[in-house]
């Protein structure tokens, strides 16, 4: 199973299209997005080429490829334009090897207390590409694919056999680690 993890398009459609993209070249199985997707938030300037109503249209071509958790930013009225779920505020994928927690972040505390032994959990949320192990797991962070932080790189994750490749949207991998 090939997986393709980004976080936090902000509705930037110059952003979205980069992702898709690298989606189809990486030809990866499912799309895990992490939360934030149409709304750029009161915190965040407008993303370049900000266009929700596009990003949506966009993803909701490839909506059967797509698994996408609630970030601090989605609504129910992004619901009603996307055509998968976008409400559910953690995803459980098990490839045979490891349990994967997806979350967008912004309330991961009460989650982690609850991880078991040997699991990844993935959140967005800081814009930051992370990776930190924990006392029971392992904190897994893409960054952002359309505001990085911290001058990181607009980014995205491929999990593929026990291995998390952090990757610019050019592909170029700045990051590693298998599990």
């Amino acid at each position: 199973m090939k997986l393709f993890i980004a976080s936090d398009i902000h509705g930037s459609m110059h952003y979205c299209a980069k992702m898709l993209e690298a989606f189809q070249r990486e030809n990866a199985d499912m799309l895990i997005l992490l939360g934030d997707i149409l709304y750029h938030g009161p915190r965040n300037a407008l993303p370049k080429q900000y266009s929700p109503p596009d990003v949506a249209d966009a993803l909701n071509k490839i909506a059967d490829k797509i698994i996408c958790v609630r970030g601090n930013c989605d609504s129910e009225v992004d619901q009603m334009v996307l055509s998968f779920p976008v409400l559910t505020e953690t995803a459980v994928v098990f490839d045979g090897k490891i349990t994967m927690y997806f979350n967008h972040g912004h309330n991961r505390e009460a989650l982690e207390k609850t991880l078991p032994d040997k699991s990844a959990l993935l959140c967005g949320h800081t814009h930051v590409p992370e990776a930190k192990k924990c006392a029971t797991h392992w904190y897994i962070n893409p960054g952002s694919v359309s505001i990085p932080k911290e001058d990181s790189e607009h980014s995205y994750i491929v999990y593929e056999d026990s291995t998390f490749l952090w990757k610019s949207l050019d592909g170029s991998v700045f990051k590693e680690l298998s599990l």
